[in-house]
Order: structure tokens, then sequence, then C-alpha cells
């Protein structure tokens, strides 16, 4: 899989399509996908030591402000998706992760995502407009800056 951000970093998930996330015909019912983002993130943070649990101690939370799916083809049960994490490189206080999901099996796209996370602080979840140090250490930790 290409990364089309060069100075970005990548994980893959790999996930085996269980019953329980298919609808009567048997394909993924769409709203599942947003889990499957979510089970790119905990991949990348593994991968890359970027806990939110940390963040969260440090002061900080990360909501995400937005989301967007581009569908291209189904998933059914017990097809295995790779799913592609990768941060997008940006100066602005914000985490944005874009996605690809492909079809172990045949490499076909399934679909493709972003989401939007900002920083607000855990105590009384303000707005932060500035990058959070914790984050600035972390992306100067891995060549971000």
């Amino acid at each position: 899989m290409s990364n089309k951000h060069a100075s970005s970093l990548t994980a893959v998930a790999r996930i085996e399509v269980r019953f329980n996330e298919c609808d009567p015909l048997g394909i993924v019912w769409h709203g599942n996908y947003v889990n499957y983002f979510q089970e790119g993130r905990e991949a990348f943070g593994k991968k890359y030591e970027l806990d939110y649990m940390d963040m969260y101690m440090k002061g900080y939370a990360t909501p995400i402000v937005h989301l967007s799916t581009d569908f291209k083809k189904t998933l059914q049960y017990k097809d295995v998706a790779l799913v592609e994490t990768t941060l997008r490189k940006t100066d602005a206080a914000k985490i944005i992760f874009d996605y690809i999901i492909r079809n172990e099996k045949t490499n076909e796209l399934i679909c493709k995502g972003t989401t939007t996370q900002v920083f607000v602080t855990s105590r009384d979840m303000i707005l932060s407009l500035v990058v959070p140090e914790v984050f600035a250490h972390w992306k100067k930790k891995n060549g971000l800056q």
C-alpha cells in the first residue's frame, strides 16, 4: 500500500469481519466502518506510542469533529480488511488521519475515509488553538517537526 503523505506515518490493522457487523445480506453495515477506523487508530497508536490516555492525563482530550467516508465496494462476513491509517502532516492544532480499507484477499479498494480530531482540555473541554506541548513533543520524537 502506498503512503500518499510521504512525510507522514502509517500503520496497518488487520480485521476479520465478524458476523455481528453484517446486515441480513451478509454485507458489512456501513456504520461499522467507523469502528474499523477506530481500530486503525488503535494500531497506529500502538506502533507509534501515541497514547490517548497519556495525553488525557497530561490535560488534553482529542474528540473527533469531522468524519468522512467514501464507499467503493463492500466487505462480507469473514472477509479480512486491511485498514491503512496515515497521519496527515499539519501544523494546526489537530490530528488528521486518512484511511484506506482494502480486501486482503483481492486487494480491492473498499473505502477511503478521513477523521479530524481537535485538542480540548480534559478538565473543562476548552478548545486549544495551539498544539499542546505533549503532542508537539510526540511529533518531534517521530520526525514530524
